[in-house]
């Protein structure tokens, strides 16, 4: 029986909480030789993890038993520009030199490139797939150059050219490219050349055990309470987050959990408000009790800001939220709201609607549990269909075979 040799490229990686964490175990599970080239874990935060340093080249073994294979780089530190583009650069050279080095004597099939932004870490993999006569697959999960002028880190038109030039270069070089949304395949195609492009959707967590949660995370006994659960950055909309909980009134929860760029912002904007009852920061908490959370919650929120771009994304806390089985609120436009709608799991207003996302919250909490509770179970099935964990990576693997 062929085995793929699979060589993961990304950035990010556990400890550190992102989708591909579950995509590495599912291609395992499913008979691939997995090993996985990746950075010193520093994001949300900007601080390089306990255990960790940056400027270390390591080998380790993941507890699923396949290798990660760590290069060094500049953290993101606690915001900024220049040091983002230093901490991005820094993988893409380490990858190319250390990670080549880590890779000696190792027989690859295909490289494979969990691309988050930015999309040049495709770079490295285009080197690597080069030197090991290998494959390169490039998973696209945001679109460039347009993320860029969503974030507002660039704005410069020649800088955006450059970037979409290097976009086109990778694409192009690139053997198969996947998309994370049907809405991502005219704009890929479009730069793509003769590369060919497929759908593939972010999967889902593999189902796993409750875990007590700590006082910081448990919900009021007395109050509806919606959660929202990642990143707290510069597309999620959060003006639009604390407009609502201003008009939903004083007998609403909204407990916003994790961290992220806009953080110490939000923090004060609550406490200028006065939203302290309303508005609750826990803060950051480790992936595994994110199923707890999600299980004692009466809604699961998601929002982003109102740009095209981010109309064509679906974001990732989708999937674990109809997994999860209960009621979704979305203030976002396009695929993401076309997911929410189409699993009946919950109500879709439209991104930066504050005064829809109160109205939906308010109709959300009047109705009995009964009602409720149908929404997150067609939510679940609409998981099982389309993100269940195991199915997609045989998707993928069949993708990755056919580069």
């Amino acid at each position: 029986m062929f085995v793929v040799r699979v060589l993961i490229v990304s950035q990010h990686f556990w400890p550190e909480s992102f989708r591909i964490n579950e995509v590495a175990a599912s291609l395992l599970a499913q008979g691939a030789d997995v090993t996985v080239l990746t950075g010193q874990p520093n994001y949300p935060e900007g601080r390089v993890f306990s255990g960790y340093r940056a400027w270390r080249v390591q080998r380790e073994r993941h507890v699923d038993g396949y290798e990660v294979l760590r290069v060094p780089l500049v953290p993101r530190g606690p915001g900024g520009a220049l040091r983002l583009v230093l901490n991005y650069l820094s993988f893409i050279a380490s990858a190319m030199g250390f990670g080549l080095w880590l890779l000696r004597g190792r027989r690859v099939d295909t490289v494979f490139v969990y691309a988050t932004s930015p999309i040049l870490q495709a770079l490295a993999a285009l080197w690597i797939g080069r030197w090991k006569r290998a494959k390169v697959v490039v998973w696209v999960q945001d679109l460039w150059p347009d993320s860029l002028v969503i974030t507002g880190y660039v704005r410069s038109p020649r800088v955006l050219a450059a970037v979409a030039a290097v976009t086109r270069f990778i694409y192009r070089r690139s053997d198969r490219l996947l998309v994370q949304s049907p809405a991502f395949m005219a704009p890929v195609q479009a730069m793509a050349g003769a590369t060919p492009v497929a759908v593939h959707e972010n999967p889902g967590d593999r189902d796993a055990p409750l875990q007590p949660l700590p006082e910081g995370l448990r919900k009021p006994a007395d109050r509806f309470t919606l959660v929202f659960a990642g990143n707290l950055g510069t597309v999620q909309a959060l003006e639009t987050v604390l407009d609502a909980a201003e008009q939903a009134g004083p007998d609403l929860v909204w407990m916003l959990v994790g961290s992220g760029a806009r953080s110490p912002w939000l923090a004060a904007e609550v406490t200028r408000r006065g939203l302290g009852d309303r508005v609750r920061l826990p803060g950051r908490f480790e992936a595994a009790l994110m199923p707890a959370l999600f299980a004692q919650a009466d809604a699961l929120l998601v929002t982003l800001n109102r740009a095209p771009a981010l109309a064509q994304v679906v974001p990732s806390k989708i999937q674990a939220y109809l997994a999860a089985g209960r009621p979704i609120l979305a203030a976002l436009d396009g695929e993401g709201a076309r997911v929410v709608q189409a699993s009946g799991a919950g109500l879709a207003v439209a991104a930066e609607d504050a005064a829809g996302l109160a109205t939906a919250a308010r109709h959300l909490q009047s109705l009995d549990e009964g009602r409720r509770a149908d929404m997150g179970r067609a939510g679940r099935r609409y998981f099982e269909t389309h993100y269940e964990p195991t199915q997609s990576a045989q998707r993928l693997l069949a993708q990755l075979q056919l580069a």
